[in-house]
């Protein structure tokens, strides 16, 4: 049978029957009757209760890019309509036609040269069409990695040198202006030396990146120093074509939006230099123990090899690394000479390879440096008022005043009275504990010793308010007693106090005031005690401060009034918060201050009256800008006249104690402080306008933190150890 095509029904080139919507002329089936939707009401059925289709891949990308292209598009229709219109008739005919006709054999399938032509104008059309695209599509991200913006924070001695460092990344941003021209060129040599002048990216370099990743899997080579910056704080370390392209694209647009310098000041304090150190800063300090403004041409041609791979040009790893080390640094300097940024003179100059230091001096943590980092960022963050969020991410330089000397010295001198007296009696010595601190007349933390080690021991002894202060309290009494004088009578005038009045220095004295004996709440005479239970009949104040008397000094307390004495020893440089209760046995030194504090308050007597707080930072920087902090001033703390004679007292103090371990006129002074129930042994002393106090005592952490009795472990009242610490610390003495 042979089906008749009406003339209205017309094929269409490629023979392909167009069916009419009411069905074949002639057939008995009619069309499917739609559904509700326009579908079949099968197709209807089938799609009843489905859920919505999810947008495709183009929906979403269109979706995302689209209003971001929109003006680009808006723009470029004209231009592609006219273009579309002028090749129509050069693309018919160069329409592809295989096998070609007129050819034979093999020439049959190969192009024409025509079409050749058109698919490489095809082929760079798309590519430009899609790089503008790419272009476009592409934001700089607003957040850096985590890496790139945390820094560490570092801490400096006295001197100057570095002490220490905290934070889990070790980075110190730099001002560009800070970092030599020499140091910026050595690195532009050996990693682009056209920086200034390329568009961000390597075509050449990405060309060949991408070779190696399709050949051989991964990517290597041609980064421009943007394109490497972009790597660091934008991306990650993962080598696929997927990143390396993002890389370039943005590397693209950061070339437009931020000046060269700028990018080359972010590569150099991002970039990894080995020794756990990132930017050019730390990396100056971990190889060469100085900051990167010392650094010259040689070091800092050195330090650009590094940045090929520190783990393969680090000298001290390999012999290895080290030949690889030498010409990498011989050829960095031979490009600068080239590229002309070093002269052939001053490349002369440098035949001797700069060997870095054999290990990262920023790494000198635990022991007694843990402790003193401690305290200075305490200090740090309340004097210059940073937050321990913003003090966390690092950046920070902190100038303490440690004294790196006097701090070995004290240090040694608290091993050696430790190792002793673990030798003598390791069964008490396990539970001793000794705490020590040198403070300047004004006010300066010089050395502090707060313990074994802090990763075994987390407080600091120098710091803590453990242990009473026992008779090395009685300065502060007497220093109230000149000050304010005393009272005979409870509304009487007060009458003034000299170092020749005198007091009643027998043992077991009744305290007394105005009205009578003084009664505890037990319902007992409060009398004071001498130790060793000696009396001394009626003696001046200077002599029984001189003799360290107890008893003269507990009535004194009571006839000055227990609240002035706070007042002083307060005002002296004691922690409100360590003053005994407001009894009698205040003035025999139930208080319980720290090292560092008693330090202090003996050194407001060697600075004539005048109270300086004591401070562990001199000064913060954040990335070398300084931070504004106050440095504490002195307060007129007592009179002059009385602090002399205070200085007066206890410089016979320790002449009468230790006859002969100080030439006459060398400004020593000081004395021992013992407790009635032996928890505690001091001994604090000024040289030189130094104070250092030194307790030993004894507490069972395991158990609790109530003292126990010494049982020897300080020595004698001849070899006293509190002492024998202070005097190896204060050498010459010793």
């Amino acid at each position: 049978m042979q089906l008749k095509v009406p003339a209205s029904f017309k094929a269409d080139e490629t023979m392909q029957l167009r069916v009419p919507p009411e069905g074949i002329p002639g057939s008995t089936e009619g069309p499917e009757t739609p559904g509700p939707s326009g579908d079949s009401s099968l197709s209807g059925e089938r799609r009843k209760g489905r859920k919505a289709p999810r947008p495709s891949a183009r929906s979403r990308f269109t979706a995302a890019v689209g209003p971001r292209l929109a003006p680009l598009v808006a723009f470029l229709a004209p231009y592609v309509t006219r273009l579309t219109a002028f090749l129509a008739p050069y693309a018919r005919r160069m329409r592809p036609r295989y096998p070609r006709p007129g050819r034979t054999g093999w020439r049959r399938w190969i192009p024409s040269w025509r079409q050749s032509l058109g698919g490489v104008l095809a082929s760079l059309g798309l590519s430009t069409l899609f790089l503008v695209v790419a272009y476009a599509a592409t934001d700089v991200p607003d957040n850096l990695n985590t890496y790139a913006t945390q820094q560490d924070n570092v801490y400096f001695w006295a001197d100057g040198t570095p002490m220490a460092r905290t934070g889990w990344v070790q980075r110190q941003a730099m001002p560009l202006k800070d970092i030599p021209e020499d140091v910026r060129w050595a690195v532009l040599a050996a990693e682009n030396e056209s920086f200034y002048s390329d568009p961000g990216i390597s075509f050449k370099g990405l060309s060949r990146a991408l070779f190696r990743t399709v050949g051989q899997g991964d990517t290597q080579g041609g980064s421009t120093i943007t394109q490497q910056y972009v790597k660091n704080v934008y991306l990650n370390q993962s080598q696929t074509v997927r990143r390396k392209f993002t890389e370039a694209m943005i590397a693209l647009k950061l070339d437009n939006q931020m000046s060269k310098d700028d990018i080359l000041e972010g590569y150099l304090n991002t970039s990894w230099f080995g020794r756990g150190t990132y930017g050019i800063q730390r990396a100056a300090q971990a190889y060469y123990g100085k900051d990167v403004s010392e650094l010259n041409a040689s070091e800092a041609a050195f330090l650009a090899a590094l940045l090929k791979g520190a783990g393969l040009y680090d000298p001290t790893l390999s012999s290895a690394n080290r030949a690889r080390a030498v010409e990498r640094w011989t050829w960095t300097l031979d490009r600068m000479v080239v590229i002309g940024k070093l002269s052939r003179a001053e490349r002369a100059g440098y035949t001797k390879f700069p060997e870095p230091l054999k290990s990262n001096p920023l790494y000198d943590t635990g022991e007694q440096s843990d402790y003193l980092v401690e305290l200075a960022s305490q200090y740090a963050k309340k004097s210059a008022k940073i937050g321990d969020k913003d003090f966390d991410l690092g950046g920070y330089q902190i100038y303490t005043t440690f004294e790196k000397d006097r701090e070995t010295q004290l240090t040694d001198a608290v091993t050696k009275a430790r190792q002793k007296a673990v030798k003598e009696d390791p069964k008490n010595a396990r539970t001793a504990h000794y705490g020590a601190a040198s403070v300047a007349a004004d006010g300066r933390i010089l050395a502090v010793y707060g313990g074994p080690d802090h990763r075994t021991q987390g407080y600091n002894e120098s710091n803590a308010t453990t242990v009473p202060a026992g008779s090395a309290f009685m300065p502060f009494v007497y220093a109230a007693g000149l000050e304010h004088g005393v009272h005979k009578t409870r509304d009487g005038e007060a009458t003034p106090v000299t170092g020749e009045s005198v007091y009643d220095g027998d043992d077991d004295v009744p305290v007394t005031t105005p009205e009578g004996p003084y009664w505890d709440r037990s319902g007992k005479k409060v009398a004071a005690r001498n130790d060793g239970h000696k009396s001394h009949g009626q003696i001046s104040l200077h002599r029984a401060l001189a003799l360290s008397v107890n008893t003269p000094f507990m009535q004194l307390g009571m006839d000055t009034g227990l609240d002035k004495v706070r007042d002083t020893a307060e005002a002296a440089g004691l922690l409100p918060s360590s003053l005994g209760a407001q009894v009698p046995a205040l003035s025999q030194g139930s208080s319980t201050p720290s090292a560092i504090r008693m330090a202090s308050g003996y050194s407001t007597f060697a600075a004539a009256g005048k109270h300086t707080e004591p401070y562990s930072v001199r000064q913060v920087t954040h990335n070398g800008t300084k931070v504004p902090m106050a440095l504490p001033r002195p307060v007129r703390a007592i009179g002059a006249d009385t602090a002399e004679e205070v200085t007066s007292a206890l410089t016979d103090a320790f002449r009468t104690a230790h006859p002969g371990a100080a030439p006459e006129g060398a400004g020593v002074a000081g004395k021992a402080g013992t407790t009635q129930d032996d928890k505690a042994a001091w001994y604090v002393g000024t040289h030189k306008a130094v104070s250092t106090a030194v307790v030993v005592y004894r507490i069972d952490l395991a158990k609790s933190l109530e003292p126990l009795p010494l049982k020897g472990i300080d020595g004698t009242a001849d070899d006293s150890v509190p002492y024998g610490i202070w005097s190896r610390a204060m050498s010459p003495l010793g």
